[in-house]
């Protein structure tokens, strides 16, 4: 069983002058949840290579079990140091495919036109797709076979406008995460303030925030395996 995961290349914060990137507990939690499955996993990024993190993910007070494990782990950061190119994967080679999140992703992958072709091919093939914190946002340009677009309709979540405010970047993302969901017709709810939250609607997963991701790869695996979801989304 094989799962993609595919992490930003985006490292400015709009005009802020400070760095962004990928958050480090969406990558390390569900990391640790596929190896212990017995899943092989694919890193990928738009620019291949090294994926630039967060900062602020690295801080005391956001790190968790799952990062110090993945940031002590030599054949993760190995792993981390050399993801391969978006455009150099199929949806066709994979079982599954996770997105991370981060405030990067708002700026490249969700117009990154390889990742939509890889979201509408992997829903379109029957393969199931979870996306957490941010990265729900990268569906805003996905749609459906008849051009509707792919959230219309269905049950989604993503980063809150309130968890936005909470960290001060309301002004400063290209666009809020909560907002376009709905924009784009998808039956948004939420839960509370960086609390797990995580909706399954057929092949898609989203989650609400950091806490979501560990969650979020529970029933991608149980997706996967065919086992049952609500076993599967614990928190």
């Amino acid at each position: 069983m094989k799962v993609l995961t595919v992490l930003t290349s985006h490292d400015e914060l709009g005009d802020t002058g400070r760095k962004t990137g990928f958050w480090l507990e969406e990558l390390a939690a569900p990391y640790y949840r596929f190896k212990d499955a017995g899943i092989d996993l694919v890193l990928a990024s738009p620019k291949g290579g090294r994926p630039p993190l967060d900062p602020k993910s690295n801080e005391p007070a956001s790190q968790t079990d799952d990062t110090r494990r993945f940031e002590a782990d030599p054949e993760a950061m190995a792993a981390l140091a050399s993801t391969v190119r978006l455009d150099s994967v199929s949806a066709d080679d994979f079982d599954a495919v996770f997105y991370p999140g981060g405030h990067g992703p708002l700026w490249d992958l969700a117009e990154d036109a390889t990742s939509v072709r890889l979201i509408e091919s992997t829903l379109r093939a029957g393969k199931p797709l979870a996306l957490v914190c941010h990265a729900p946002g990268v569906l805003r340009h996905a749609v459906n076979e008849d051009g509707t677009p792919l959230v219309r309709g269905k049950k989604v979540t993503g980063f809150t406008n309130s968890e936005e405010e909470g960290v001060q970047l309301t002004e400063v993302v290209p666009f809020l995460v909560e907002d376009e969901l709905t924009r784009l017709g998808g039956d948004y709810s939420k839960g509370d303030d960086w609390a797990p939250y995580v909706l399954r609607d057929g092949l898609l997963i989203t989650g609400q925030n950091p806490a979501s991701s560990g969650p979020a790869a529970d029933v991608l695996i149980a997706s996967v395996t065919g086992a049952d979801e609500s076993d599967a989304a614990g928190a």
